[in-house]
Parts: structure tokens; C-alpha cells; sequence
């Protein structure tokens, strides 16, 4: 449920922000592209070449003749204020003291001259008084009307543009506007569409090279012999032939703009995607640092934060371990790179400890001795280190010895070891008269508790000479060992020699040298190598030629 939801979560937010981006592009796109139209428009009508007459780019229009701009003194007025959206507009160039009705004519025609030459504005009338510019008329929409003021504030003698256009807003003239425009964007398409196929071919060739290239893994992994890192070189190598294609081909159309929208529009889908993604980001740098460091090989003994087993395998994900119950388990990698790894195969050597108590009258070192003589004759014990014991403490009723034992666990099995060296050791200290006793409790009380219970005792005895109290409480003193203590000595002997007996005749029947062998189960390592031999989608990322830590 949690995993779906997030999957969910994630599509939503990358959709929205993917609506965003589209939205931004054509906010950002459209006025560029107004621009665009409107400069053309103006450049049509004053009939003015921009690639033959550099003087196209002034932004002034003079209604006077040629004549009178010749004789009277150049006038630069200030730079035209942005369109204005309400019914008056105005223009901020210098206003004359002695307008004539000739110069208002001048400028009418000079106006309407312009208008009929451009789309949508023919239909515009002109009035002028004083150089106050007076538009009346239709236009198709809210666009057009702009564009016929902006046109007659660009005149020097114009005083400032009365708006009373006419918005019709038809739907005719809106749609054969549009239908017209998307008709030469056709028309451009198709004269463009030999100059597209060539930027096509050269993206592909330079993409196909780029997939060429990074598809050589011998050569990668002749650069670096970690395969994790080989396949991230191919794969950028991949990415940056299919930009660079792209940039090619975008440069031969002449839309480098659209690259930079691309690439701004890429850069902000991937922050939003990283923030959702951080833990997958996290797990996937973490497998690489894991694929450079090599912290262990496959078939490694390894305790990752408490969670132990045999590597299998490690891939760009997780780290697959068969645990010692058989079953297979996957850790993310980024917890195995922040664990506190424990190797037990990288030094073969593995040392066990276990305690053993003594009889509180026996000597401790005699003790040591026996069970180290024991300790020696088992096969898989090291002579070095050396088997070593020492005693650890000393109780009420025992002393305590702690045996320290190293073993070879690539051919011993670390717990079998452990156990059958324990048994040895116990059966030999018993063989050699050392007793290993049970925890004894001493129970004293004061003298008058001790008096209370005696005489608790003695009415119990003469009410009734047949029954015998449960409980008898006597003063503590030193008493000599006497008869039966021998007899119950001799009976626990006898006990254990019965035992010894048993257990001889038991380990002398079939199958009985499985269990004195401490070799380790080969079914384990079956099933690991079992694991490592199936094939896999992943790429195992441990390799033995890589530099280890």
C-alpha cells in the first residue's frame, strides 16, 4: 500500500511540475514571438528593407518631407513609453507652439498610409487636430488596436492617441487571423523540411556513434577494472554524444533557443525528481562507493549490523547475503555502507571462549592443565595461537576457568568446534577426579531464631513419636565427614560412570561420527554457490581483479 501510494505521489508531482514548465515556456515564448510580428508588421509598411538599410532599426517615423527635415534642425525625442491598455494614450516627445493644418494633414495621411499596408487596420479611421491623433473605426480584437496605437506614437509630431477604436472581437476575423498565420507556419515548415531531415540524420549518426561507443565494455573495462564504474563511464559517454547531437542538430535549424528552454525546463523537473528520489540517489552513490572499496568478496562470512551471513553477490541496489538458516537476504546498500562491517573470512583465524567451574577445594592450575591436555588432542585446534585458560573468578562454592581456543574456520565449523571442545574438556576434569559442583546456598540465622525453631521442633516430636517434622534445624558447626556422605559420594560416582557408559555405547553406533566432526555443512555453500552461479538482470558489482580496502 505504502510503495503504490508513493509510486502514485511521485507521477502526480512530476506531472505537475511537467504542466508548469510547459506553461512557464509559453509565458516566457509569446511575447518574444509578438514582438517578432509586430516588428515585422511595422517594417512591411514603412516599406523598409532590415537586411539592405541598416537605418531600418531607428525607431522614429518623421511625417515632414524630405525637404523640411533637410532644413530644419534634427530633433531627437525621448524614447516611446510602453503601449498603453486605457482609452487615451500619449506621446512624451517635445510639443510644438505653432502647429499648422498642413502638418496635421501630413500627419492623417502618413498614418493611414501605414495602416493600409498591414492586416486588421485598415479599417481604422484618423483624425487629427493640433497633433492630437483621434482613432476610430473596427478591429478584430485587442491586439490589433495595440498595434495601431504603438504605430501612430512612434510619429514625431503627434501630440498624444485618443483610443475610441471599436474592439468587434468577430469570430471570423479572429479565426481568418489565425488561420492565415498557421498557414505560413506551414508554408515555412515545408521549405524547412529538407533543412530538418538533415539535422534528423545528424542526430541520429551522432547518437548511434554515442550507443557504439558506450556498448564497447571491453574497452571500458580496460579503463577500470570495477564494473560499476566501467558501465557509468559508458553511460555518460551515451548522454553527452546524445546532447551534443542534439545540439548540433538544433544549431543547423537555427532553434538554439529551444535548447535553452530544454535544458532550463530539464534542470528544474530534475530538482523536484531529486528532492523525491533522495533515497534511491543515496542508495545508488552508495553502491558506487561500495563497487570502488570492495569492503569484501563474494563468499565472505560478514555480520552487517547484527544481520549475519555468506555473501552472494552485490549490485547497484542491495547487498544479497545467505544467511546461515539458508534464506536469502537483501540490505539496501546504503545502510551496508554506513554499517559496522565484521568479516570473520578475511582472517581465517577465529577464536571461542567458554567457562568451565571447579570444585572451590581443587587446585585451579591442576585443573587448567587437564583440560588443556584434552583441549590439544582435538584435530581442529590451532597450535598457533595457542589454546590458552585462565581463571576469571572465584565463586562461594567453585572456581570459575575460561578456556580461549582458536580454530581454522575455513575447514571448521566455529560452533561444532565450540561444543565438542566443551564436552571434552568437562569429561576430562571428571576422568581426572575434579568435580564441577552446583551452586551451593548457606543459610544462617541468630541464635534466638535458632532456639525458637528447636523448641518449635521438640513439641512437634512429642505430640507425636511416629510422624517426623519436614524441617530439622540444627546449629551450624563443623562436623567430620561420616558414612553416609561416603555412601552418597559413591552413589553419585556410580551415576556418572552409568552415564559415561551410555554415551560411549550411543557414539559407537551409525552416524555417530557426524556428530564428533566439526567440518562445516557443505549444504550451505551449495546453495550460496548455487546463487552465485544464476544468472541475473543485475550486475554483481564484486570483483576480484578491483583493489579491495
Amino acid at each position: 500500500m505504502n510503495t503504490d501510494f508513493d509510486r502514485s505521489t511521485m507521477r502526480d508531482f512530476i506531472k505537475a511540475w511537467g504542466q508548469m514548465l510547459l506553461l512557464l515556456s509559453i509565458l516566457f515564448t509569446f511575447p518574444v514571438y509578438a514582438a517578432g510580428e509586430e516588428v515585422t508588421g511595422i517594417t512591411s509598411a514603412l516599406g523598409i528593407d532590415t537586411a539592405e538599410n541598416p537605418a531600418a532599426d531607428k525607431p522614429l517615423l518623421d511625417a515632414t518631407s524630405e525637404e523640411e527635415a533637410s532644413a530644419s534642425p534634427v530633433v531627437i525625442p525621448e524614447p516611446a513609453p510602453p503601449p498603453i491598455i486605457s482609452g487615451e494614450s500619449t506621446n512624451n516627445a517635445q510639443i510644438e507652439t505653432t502647429p499648422t493644418p498642413q502638418k496635421d494633414n501630413d500627419i492623417r495621411q502618413r498614418i493611414q498610409g501605414i495602416f493600409s499596408e498591414i492586416e486588421g487596420l485598415q479599417a481604422i479611421n484618423v483624425s487629427v487636430t493640433q497633433g492630437v491623433v483621434t482613432l476610430t473605426g473596427e478591429t478584430p480584437n485587442e491586439k490589433k488596436a495595440q498595434q495601431a496605437i504603438n504605430l501612430t506614437n512612434r510619429l514625431t509630431d503627434v501630440v498624444t492617441v485618443e483610443d475610441r477604436i471599436d474592439r468587434t472581437l468577430d469570430v471570423q476575423d479572429n479565426v481568418t487571423t489565425v488561420y492565415q498565420g498557421l498557414k505560413a507556419q506551414a508554408k515555412n515548415l515545408v521549405k524547412a523540411l529538407p533543412l530538418l531531415l538533415v539535422g534528423i540524420v545528424l542526430f541520429a549518426l551522432v547518437t548511434w556513434f554515442g550507443s557504439w561507443l558506450s556498448n564497447r565494455k571491453k574497452m571500458w573495462q580496460r579503463l577500470t577494472p570495477n564494473p560499476f564504474v566501467a558501465e557509468l563511464l559508458s553511460q555518460t559517454v551515451k548522454v553527452i554524444f546524445i546532447i551534443f547531437g542534439l545540439i548540433l542538430a538544433l544549431s543547423l535549424i537555427g532553434a538554439e533557443t529551444i535548447l535553452g528552454t530544454l535544458l532550463g525546463g530539464a534542470g528544474v523537473i530534475g530538482i523536484a525528481v531529486g528532492f523525491a528520489v533522495k533515497d534511491t540517489i543515496e542508495n545508488y552513490i552508495a553502491s558506487l562507493m561500495l563497487s570502488i572499496r570492495q569492503p569484501f568478496r563474494a563468499r565472505d562470512h560478514i555480520l552487517i549490523n547484527n544481520q549475519e551471513g555468506i555473501v552472494v553477490r552485490l549490485t547497484s541496489r542491495a547487498t544479497i547475503l545467505m544467511t546461515l538458516d539458508g534464506n536469502q537476504l537483501r540490505i539496501p546498500n546504503a545502510e551496508v555502507f554506513k554499517a559496522t562491517i565484521l568479516n570473520y573470512t578475511k582472517n581465517p583465524e577465529r577464536r571461542f571462549t567458554f567457562e568451565l567451574g571447579v570444585d572451590a577445594n581443587d587446585d585451579p592450575l591442576a585443573a587448567i592443565k587437564v583440560g588443556l591436555d584434552a583441549i590439544h588432542r582435538l584435530a581442529f585446534v590451532l597450535d598457533e595461537p595457542k589454546a590458552v585458560a585462565v581463571i576469571t573468578n572465584v565463586g562461594d562454592s567453585n572456581i570459575i576457568l575460561e578456556f580461549q581456543i582458536w580454530v581454522d574456520q575455513s575447514d571448521t565449523d566455529f560452533s561444532k568446534a565450540r561444543s565438542i571442545a566443551i564436552r571434552e574438556t568437562k569429561h576430562a576434569l571428571e576422568n581426572e577426579g575434579f568435580s564441577l559442583p552446583e551452586p551451593i546456598y548457606r543459610l544462617r540465622f541468630n541464635s534466638n531464631l535458632e532456639k525458637a525453631f528447636e523448641n518449635m521442633q521438640a513439641n512437634a516430636n512429642a505430640n507425636t513419636d511416629s510422624a517426623k517434622s519436614d524441617m530439622t534445624i540444627t546449629p551450624i558447626t563443623p562436623k567430620v565427614p561420616d558414612k553416609n556422605q561416603n555412601e552418597d559420594n559413591s552413589v553419585d560416582d556410580k551415576d556418572k560412570k552409568q552415564a559415561k557408559a551410555r554415551a560411549k555405547l550411543i557414539l559407537q553406533g551409525r552416524n555417530a561420527d557426524e556428530v564428533l566432526n566439526a567440518r562445516p555443512d557443505d549444504k550451505l555453500m551449495e546453495k550460496v554457490e548455487q546463487e552465485i552461479a544464476e544468472s541475473s538482470d543485475e550486475t554483481d558489482l564484486l570483483n576480484n581483479n578491483s583493489p579491495q580496502e
